[in-house]
């Protein structure tokens, strides 16, 4: 009798699979960035930035992956770098295990999943929205709704391609998908400034998003 049971305690664990096996199944690829550099719309380049996601997601128990920031840049004669061309191509889990888009047509085209309650930061806490007290739901990307990057014009999107703390402006998208009018998680508004100060008073905090890309 007691090997019986232990035989379909096993198949039951099998059948219904363990939270760890789901970790596995379902390993964090997406994140909104706990914490800024706290040098504005400086993030030290796409380098830089990309090096941020590395450290969050290593401080987490995800540094096993290659982490991409999602962050277009300018050129003054040519399309920049496309935020969507650098993170690979899904499937995107959260720290919960809560699947963010399949694929890249999935993330932008018909994208329902990015909201306030599942674009959680790196420890799988959430990130305050509009109706939250301080608000910083604007996050930075530099780039279109599409993920594509701007093609030349008058404007900065990108703080001087992510080196500018002053002077400039930057794209930000919406992860509560709440506010301004506009409810894309990727291409909102731009920001009042390059600043800290300015990125605080537009509704923001210089929080980014980071996704694993291999």
């Amino acid at each position: 009798m007691k090997t019986m049971t232990v035989v379909f305690m096993m198949v039951s664990g099998a059948l219904l699979g363990s939270p760890g096996a789901v970790a596995e199944e379902r390993p964090m690829g997406f994140f909104v960035t706990s914490a800024g550099p706290g040098k504005g719309g400086d993030l030290g380049g796409l380098e830089g930035a990309d090096a941020h996601c590395q450290k969050l997601a290593a401080a987490a128990g995800a540094g096993n992956r290659q982490w991409r920031a999602y962050l277009s840049t300018e050129e003054p004669d040519k399309r920049g770098v496309s935020a969507r061309q650098r993170i690979g191509n899904g499937p995107w889990y959260n720290a919960h295990g809560v699947l963010i888009a399949a694929n890249l047509t999935d993330l932008h085209l018909y994208n329902r999943t990015i909201t306030l309650e599942t674009a959680l930061d790196e420890n799988g806490h959430r990130v305050k929205g509009r109706y939250d007290k301080p608000n910083e739901h604007d996050i930075l990307t530099g780039t279109q709704d599409d993920g594509m990057a701007y093609f030349p014009d008058e404007q900065d999107h990108t703080c001087s391609n992510w080196t500018s703390s002053g002077d400039g402006s930057a794209q930000v998208g919406h992860h509560d998908r709440h506010g301004g009018g506009n409810t894309s998680w990727t291409s909102a508004h731009p920001s009042r400034g390059c600043s800290q100060e300015a990125l605080t008073r537009t509704g923001g905090a210089g929080y980014f998003y980071c996704f694993a890309a291999d």
